[in-house]
């Protein structure tokens, strides 16, 4: 059958569409993502605006008509951090309904962190034994461990790249160098939020492997050395904590705008860099984790993958 999956995240709106059925590896057929910068209409009394709703209704639109010309029995669709924190995401969400016909799913953070989760655990297998698993998005920084495929731990924490660069780099937001002692509060901040949940992840046990996953770990990677996207999905790419250590240092030192002409950053993105590198240092740093692999599978190929389990033997 072929599926399709709408992601409406706090940065972009992603349609994934694959062929697929239950006990196969599901193909892609269409990959389809704009930006949106969704989270930057919601303001400061936390209502998403008239115009960040009229964006939201085109772009949703746009993949709907998309899923129907690249011919999907089923178009799966969601939305994470940006609209479920929004003070009338709900009523937006039943005009965007009335209007393009898509209802669109509000996944909690231990949603997010468990279907992630699942799509690791099934690209790296049982041979991976008990699993960490790390995703940075735009508005949440998503843990999960275990030894199954649902994970024993499930937590969201509001550490987001770009929720971050917004609070405290905003000259990198506006294609400045960040301010140094801003970033030294993040991580301060990052640092407080990661105490807890470090503790609750030690109580899972030891990992035997450490996973990451997400445009921003992706992009981290590969300022770090890791191979480009063009070599293909299976060739193993690695992040370390040594290297991220040398990445802050150098991101902290170079306009976004410079930065947004590295191979493998996204102009969209470039701005978040900063902030990211900074959660994902403190993450791997509260975790005590040396390394991470990095995942090309995550919270998109996790619904397609728990759709495929529901089917049963059909």
């Amino acid at each position: 059958m072929r599926l399709g999956v709408l992601d409406v995240g706090s940065n972009t709106v992603h349609l994934l569409v694959v062929d697929a059925h239950r006990g196969a590896h599901p193909t892609p057929m269409h990959d389809d993502k704009s930006v949106l910068r969704l989270a930057e209409h919601v303001g400061k009394d936390d209502v998403l605006s008239r115009a960040g709703e009229k964006a939201l209704l085109a772009a949703v639109q746009r993949a709907c008509d998309q899923a129907e010309a690249q011919g999907c029995d089923e178009l799966m669709a969601l939305v994470t951090s940006a609209i479920r924190e929004a003070a009338n995401g709900l009523e937006v969400l039943d005009r965007v309904r009335q209007r393009t016909g898509v209802d669109l799913t509000v996944l909690s953070g231990e949603d997010e962190a468990r279907l992630t989760f699942l799509a690791v655990r099934r690209w790296f297998g049982w041979s991976a034994g008990r699993l960490l698993v790390l995703d940075i998005g735009g508005g949440s920084l998503e843990l999960a461990a275990g030894i199954d495929e649902d994970p024993d731990v499930a937590l969201s924490l509001p550490l987001g790249a770009g929720r971050m660069s917004r609070r405290f780099l905003p000259r990198a937001d506006a294609g400045g160098r960040p301010d140094l002692a801003a970033l030294e509060a993040l991580s301060a901040h990052a640092d407080d939020l990661l105490a807890p949940a470090a503790e609750k992840i030690a109580a899972a046990g030891p990992p035997d492997l450490v996973a990451a996953t997400s445009k921003t770990f992706r992009t981290l990677a590969r300022l770090a050395g890791a191979a480009p996207s063009a070599s293909g999905l299976r060739v193993p790419r690695e992040l370390t904590a040594t290297g991220l250590g040398q990445l802050v240092g150098f991101v902290s030192r170079i306009e976004s705008s410079a930065l947004a002409e590295l191979p493998g950053v996204s102009a969209a993105r470039a701005h978040q860099v900063p902030a990211g590198a900074v959660v994902a240092a403190a993450t791997l740093r509260a975790l005590d984790v040396p390394s991470v692999r990095i995942c090309p599978w995550a919270l998109r190929e996790g619904v397609i993958l728990r759709r495929l389990d529901s089917l049963g033997g059909a």
